[in-house]
């Protein structure tokens, strides 16, 4: 592999780390190559990582990878003083592979929207009110949920807005899906699980208003709006995407590093 293409942050440090991976890829008889290539880098934190994959349109055939010149990111792996072993690393093709499922979602509604996603997906009434739905696994009903929204997300996703609703994070070699309420409700007359569920990502989950409901998805930290929804349904499809793997750092490192320095 030795045709590259390269996803920058705009601002000067990703510009300046840019240069150099530029020249020392080059240096190795890579090409720079903004059509036809099989690497892709992106240069920035996990938004950059997400907007190379999504702009790439979640690609089998590209391999992934990120250097991070962003703040808290757990999907670039390549640090920018590691550019020369990275590059000599591609060189010499030592590195692991991991493939990564996407998430794909479908939105019935006035006009019927499929969206793909890395990370998560996250349902809302459009006007912020409060929302109920029947919420199902693999067809049967597992609640009829009051609250603010909910939120489906992969292992990748799990370390990113899911943990803002308190949902667990999951070991990044497990492949699963992870439904998290948001701000459920539980009364005398609603009683809504609190927690999140993680479940196989095989499952498949549909969220069915109990009316027809103008509502926001946020996907990978997009926002849609849809109006008349009457059903969203999401599954991890039979498409994976590979990530190259850098490091090969344990998981509880990796949360000790990001979380509770």
């Amino acid at each position: 592999m030795k045709k590259v293409r390269l996803f920058i942050n705009q601002n000067d440090f990703s510009k300046t780390v840019a240069e150099e991976l530029t020249t020392l890829l080059c240096h190795h008889n890579f090409e720079i190559d903004d059509k036809n290539y099989e690497i892709a880098i992106s240069i920035g934190g996990d938004g950059a990582f997400l907007r190379m994959v999504k702009e790439t349109h979640f690609d089998p055939s590209i391999y992934y990878i990120g250097i991070h010149t962003g703040t808290l990111g757990f999907l670039p792996e390549v640090l920018p003083n590691e550019l020369e072993e990275f590059v000599s690393y591609l060189e010499h093709g030592d590195y692991k592979v991991n493939e990564i499922g996407v998430l794909e979602t479908t939105v019935y509604g006035k006009t019927k929207k499929k969206f793909v996603a890395l990370n998560d997906i996250v349902v809302r009434d459009k006007e912020l009110n409060s929302l109920a739905l029947n919420v199902k696994l693999e067809g049967e009903l597992l609640e009829k949920f009051k609250g603010d929204g909910m939120l489906i997300s992969t292992s990748i996703g799990s370390t990113a807005y899911n943990l803002s609703f308190g949902g667990s994070m999951v070991y990044f070699k497990l492949h699963t899906l992870q439904l998290t309420p948001i701000a459920p409700f539980n009364s005398s007359s609603y009683r809504n699980l609190q927690n999140s569920i993680v479940m196989p990502e095989y499952v498949s989950i549909d969220l069915e208003p109990d009316t027809k409901k103008d509502l926001i998805i946020t996907v990978d930290g997009e926002n849609h709006e849809i109006k008349e929804v009457t059903k969203i349904s999401s599954k991890v499809g039979d498409k994976k995407i590979k990530r190259l793997r850098y490091h090969n750092v344990p998981f509880g490192t990796v949360i000790r590093e990001k979380f509770l320095r």
